[in-house]
């Protein structure tokens, strides 16, 4: 992993992707212990965090996630679900964040230096070609050790480094006894 401390750095957490992934590692994140991590590592400028809401659900399990979040130095990046039914007729929530994470980490390419992308997804390939073209090195933290693996081969092909999240633990894994101010 190749981190310089004057480089200017942007975190882009793509929610829903990180989640499925620590949950197939049954990997706890402490959000706090990861910023910490990458801005001992060099400039943080920024740490997103993208999900999509569920609007006027009594209790969403993500508010307390998401309040926390906004609160401790990440940027919210979040929208309602939509609710639509299937050719089978049945209920499914859709709430994708792919294009705002891309309008975002096109708009900050010409002010880092580095960007780490959290996310597996394949649909950013062609995203962190075009942040690499403009001079940008980009990391991509996610799993190859899941069943199936968490990351598509072509974004790992394209990304400058991989880190395996699986290996992190030490650095932003929640530890046992850690007290209440960190959350996953």
């Amino acid at each position: 992993m190749l981190f310089y401390p004057d480089e200017k750095l942007a975190i882009f957490i793509d929610g829903s992707n990180l989640f499925a992934t620590a949950k197939a590692l049954n990997f706890d994140i402490d959000y706090s212990r990861l910023r910490r991590y990458f801005a001992d590592q060099s400039r943080l400028v920024r740490a997103n965090y993208y999900t999509a809401l569920i609007e006027d659900a009594e209790y969403s399990p993500l508010r307390p996630l998401v309040d926390w979040l906004d609160y401790n130095g990440y940027t919210m990046i979040t929208k309602p679900t939509k609710e639509f039914t299937d050719e089978h007729g049945a209920k499914k929530i859709k709430g994708n964040m792919d294009m705002e994470l891309a309008i975002d980490m096109m708009g900050m390419a010409e002010y880092v230096d580095h960007m780490v992308l959290f996310s597996g997804d394949g649909d950013f390939r062609r995203l962190i070609e075009a942040v690499q073209r403009k001079g940008v090195r980009v990391t991509v933290v996610s799993s190859t050790r899941t069943n199936p693996s968490m990351i598509a081969d072509e974004l790992r092909r394209q990304a400058d480094s991989f880190i395996e999240i699986s290996d992190m633990h030490q650095e932003f894994g929640r530890k046992e006894q850690s007290s209440g101010s960190s959350h996953s």
